[in-house]
């Protein structure tokens, strides 16, 4: 038996749900569907699915099994684009990932746009706070804010970000005065569940030492838009991303202090494996999005650098 032909029929069987559904999508019996199962069985020495007569389930090894057959048959189906060259339309499924508020806000309208123009194009937008290993996870492109840590990866920069200390107006007229950052140990923090209780800025011109403000929130939340909304509530002061924020900002909703004090602007960037740029489709969706971005960024820049002149 096609070991390649098994694995399509792994992977339908999967996605349908049942043996049944599998063979009926394929025109054959749920008995030809079981033995291509099998034989996958045989090969790798495990039990990938968990049959009875209405479902399947996958085991711990199916689910690894699966995935590994997902990225073997989507790189063999992207090396015949590749072989192809210019005569082929971007199409397949496109991985993405990015950091929740950025992928959301900034992010996903420029995909939206990106699919109506490829309707032979799927995609899967993956949004977490914390990086992940693209080669690993199977992603094609991902946003990137700060410094690069990974040097093997393509890189695009679209964009500057900083981060700013928030509050609002009317949170500021009825507390203290905030000229530097000792002065927010006096302050109601509004802080993110997962960072210290602690906030570092810029060394004074005449210091080669950071300075560090410890602090015990008033109130500490694990979701941005919380934090935000928070903050423009007037519960108490937070240090956001200018992107988090610049709505709000240039709505008049939230002041920004201690510009001054800030470390120096941090780079955001599309990133994608050195083998991807090739493919049709990611090569299609960086084009199109880098523009798009730059310009969002630089929009959102110049939004918070005029309020706050």
């Amino acid at each position: 038996m096609d070991r390649l032909d098994a694995m399509k029929v792994f992977v339908l069987a999967v996605d349908e749900g049942s043996l049944a559904a599998a063979g009926r999508k394929l025109g054959r019996s749920p008995a030809a569907v079981s033995r291509a199962i099998s034989f996958l069985e045989q090969r790798v020495g495990a039990e990938l699915l968990h049959r009875t007569t209405r479902s399947i389930k996958l085991s711990e090894e199916g689910e690894r099994y699966v995935a590994i057959c997902r990225r073997v048959l989507t790189e063999l189906e992207e090396a015949d684009d590749i072989s192809a060259g210019p005569r082929t339309a971007p199409r397949g499924l496109l991985t993405i990932t990015a950091p929740v508020v950025s992928g959301e806000m900034m992010l996903r309208p420029i995909l939206d746009a990106f699919l109506d123009a490829y309707p032979a194009v799927s995609a899967k937008l993956l949004l977490f706070d914390q990086a992940v290993n693209l080669i690993e996870e199977g992603v094609d492109v991902a946003l990137r804010i700060g410094p690069l840590a990974d040097s093997s990866m393509i890189a695009m920069r679209v964009g500057e970000i900083s981060r700013v200390v928030v509050a609002a107006p009317r949170y500021l007229r009825q507390h203290p005065r905030i000229t530097e950052p000792g002065d927010l140990a006096k302050h109601q923090i509004v802080a993110m569940t997962h960072l210290p209780n602690s906030l570092t800025f810029a060394p004074q011109a005449d210091s080669s030492a950071p300075r560090t403000v410890q602090f015990t929130p008033r109130l500490a939340v694990n979701s941005t838009y919380a934090a935000v909304a928070s903050a423009v509530a007037g519960r108490g002061v937070a240090r956001m991303y200018s992107y988090q924020v610049a709505e709000q900002v240039a709505r008049g909703e939230l002041e920004i202090v201690l510009a001054g004090g800030e470390d120096p602007e941090m780079p955001a960037h599309l990133i994608c494996p050195q083998g991807r740029i090739s493919v049709p489709k990611v090569r299609a969706f960086i084009d199109f999005a880098v523009p798009r971005l730059k310009k969002q960024f630089a929009g959102l820049r110049k939004s918070v650098t005029a309020r706050h002149t």
